[in-house]
């Protein structure tokens, strides 16, 4: 049987994957494997890319990577309250931990527009992990990962919320989940989706941005917040 096509990667589509740092530190052979492993789908704006809880084999699954569009990673409480734990930017990789242990999804993900999105199934991920190159970039991938979350649950137990709000926009100006080493100087985000990453109401939120846009360190616009100081924010970081 002939091997599957690989997907057919715009110039765009290619420099997004080649933003991402974790993708390009591993040699040329494994990351033409990992696509060459994908399939390239459109997803509409609003579509589930996947729903907390389902299986490791639900239809579509598998390990992501993300070309074009921006994706929402969100948990919604019955009572209708809704948390965003992040926004994923073209280049990153995303959805292996059910891959990895075979559990349901743990969050939901969204489109918060038209998807351009590579699709690794299950089976051809676990092949891919039998390669010690790529199952160890899929250790460090973890590992980067959770210093993130450990960082995060000092935010909420140690930090005061003007510290959390600065040490979140600098995280976003890296592109959240992507961590880019690029920092952009402004956040596109509404102040409404930041209140649901930061677990705080808006005008809570509202408070603390206006005070800091008063003292010089933002810039603040509809659905953006321009980030004057970085050097101001990395000090609420440091000093909590």
């Amino acid at each position: 049987m002939p091997p599957s096509p690989k997907p057919r990667l715009s110039a765009p589509h290619r420099a997004a994957l080649e933003r991402n740092t974790w993708f390009t530190s591993m040699p040329r052979a494994q990351r033409d494997a990992l696509v060459g492993a994908a399939e390239l789908i459109h997803v509409r704006r609003g579509a589930m890319v996947f729903r907390q809880g389902d299986p490791i084999h639900a239809s579509g699954g598998g390990f992501y990577g993300l070309v074009a569009g921006t994706i929402k990673i969100s948990s919604l409480r019955r009572d209708g309250r809704e948390a965003i734990l992040a926004m994923l930017e073209p280049g990153i990789w995303f959805g292996e931990i059910t891959l990895i242990d075979g559990s349901p999804r743990t969050h939901d993900a969204t489109a918060l527009e038209a998807l351009d999105l590579l699709v690794v199934p299950p089976d051809a991920f676990a092949r891919q992990m039998r390669d010690v190159v790529f199952s160890n970039a899929i250790a460090a991938m973890l590992a980067a990962r959770v210093r993130m979350l450990y960082g995060l649950t000092e935010d909420a137990t140690l930090r005061s919320l003007r510290a959390r709000v600065a040490h979140r926009l600098l995280v976003l100006a890296r592109g959240d989940a992507t961590q880019s080493v690029d920092v952009r100087r402004a956040v596109v985000l509404s102040q409404e989706a930041l209140a649901m990453m930061l677990g705080v109401t808006r005008q809570t939120l509202s408070k603390e941005l206006n005070a800091l846009a008063g003292e010089g360190v933002l810039g603040l616009g509809y659905g953006r917040i321009e980030l004057l100081s970085l050097d101001a924010l990395q000090r609420l970081v440091s000093t909590g």
